[in-house]
């Protein structure tokens, strides 16, 4: 079973370049947990010092407990799967997964035994004596999971180990990654650029920026209630409009915009009538305004194009003012005519928007 992880003011800087900062936070033993973020943020850099490959410049990492300060990547309950894999071409599939015991000394007998039942848990049975060079894409994710799984690490550390590989096989190994993490029961701290991934495979996810996280929650939260500005344009697509803050009511608010009178729930703390916020709507929270839209909120926009997507279409439209916007169409079979320059009324409810404060957005 896995171990909780906790990060204590953890504080990593190279020279004067502040990696990461401050960061409180607590991983549940067997919770699988992403951290989300543009490349750059951070995230590498908290997993290495988890791993033990760096010691922080401040503050603690604690595993089950126990302060890691001072302790190799040999001696913590920890496996690190790299995104090469580093798989080693000359040996068996057999002995790549046994090579973890063998350093430590376990039997030949032993070693086999073990790396036999790993084969069945990453549903490899007859590939025991293949080479690496015979395995596909897929395949080699699995031995080298299995080659962490060996050595029986209570954390499991995985540094974008999908991305190597093509749209089809990563959406089968985030299911294989999930299916395995639950059945061993090991805390996994994955790290990814690809909320799709994140979103996937978490019971948690960590969303980054600059060093210093933005946001931790369940994937759904986090998509539906992103608290900063960087959240809610880092995950998903989303719709802006900036004004001022015109009415509170408990978590309800009314924003002035150029485009009129918005409403929407306020996330977060600090907002009072009169600063400065931005309201934020998913393209598939739009609707066209005669299919039962929050009267509230209603807005003219004009078709730039469309891309038909099968199930749905994404609609690019501007409106008055010049402001791009994207609406998300589910294809039941009655989708309007889509036509360059074709005027089209939306509205959306008032529940289904989000106000925050101004602040940095995501640049990729």
């Amino acid at each position: 079973m896995g171990e909780t992880v906790e990060l204590d003011r953890l504080t990593m800087r190279f020279g004067d370049f502040t990696a990461v900062r401050n960061v409180d936070l607590t991983i549940q033993a067997g919770e699988f947990f992403s951290f989300l973020g543009p490349s750059g943020c951070g995230k590498t850099t908290i997993l290495r010092c988890i791993s033990g490959f760096i010691e922080p410049s401040e503050g603690r990492v604690l595993i089950g407990g126990r302060d890691m300060k001072g302790i190799g990547p040999n001696l913590r309950p920890t496996a690190l799967i790299f995104q090469n894999l580093a798989l080693f071409p000359l040996m068996s599939v057999a002995d790549n997964i046994a090579f973890g015991l063998e350093v430590r000394g376990v039997g030949r007998a032993e070693r086999r035994k073990r790396a036999e039942e790993l084969l069945d848990l990453i549903a490899l049975p007859d590939s025991a004596d293949k080479r690496i060079a015979e395995l596909s894409g897929g395949q080699k994710q699995r031995v080298a999971i299995a080659r962490a799984l060996a050595v029986e690490p209570k954390v499991m550390l995985l540094d974008e180990p999908l991305s190597a590989l093509d749209l089809k096989l990563r959406q089968h190994m985030r299911a294989e990654l999930r299916a395995i993490q639950r059945r061993t029961g090991v805390t996994f701290i994955y790290i990814t650029h690809d909320q799709g991934e994140a979103f996937t495979m978490s019971d948690r996810v960590a969303v980054m920026s600059r060093g210093s996280i933005e946001q931790v929650g369940k994937p759904a939260d986090i998509y539906d209630r992103p608290q900063s500005e960087f959240a809610a344009t880092f995950v998903g697509e989303n719709n802006r409009f900036e004004g001022a803050l015109a009415a509170l009511d408990g978590a309800d608010g009314v924003v002035e915009t150029n485009v009129g009178a918005l409403r929407g729930r306020v996330v977060g703390d600090g907002l009072k009538p009169g600063d400065r916020a931005v309201l934020y709507v998913r393209p598939e929270r739009l609707a066209l305004a005669n299919g039962g839209a929050d009267a509230a909120n209603r807005i003219s926009a004009r078709v730039t194009h469309a891309d038909f997507e099968g199930a749905f279409a994404n609609v690019f439209l501007r409106d008055a003012q010049g402001r791009a916007l994207i609406l998300q169409l589910a294809n039941d079979g009655n989708l309007p005519a889509l036509d360059t320059g074709a005027e089209l009324r939306l509205g959306f409810a008032s529940a289904q928007a989000i106000i925050v404060p101004p602040g940095e957005r995501a640049r990729e």
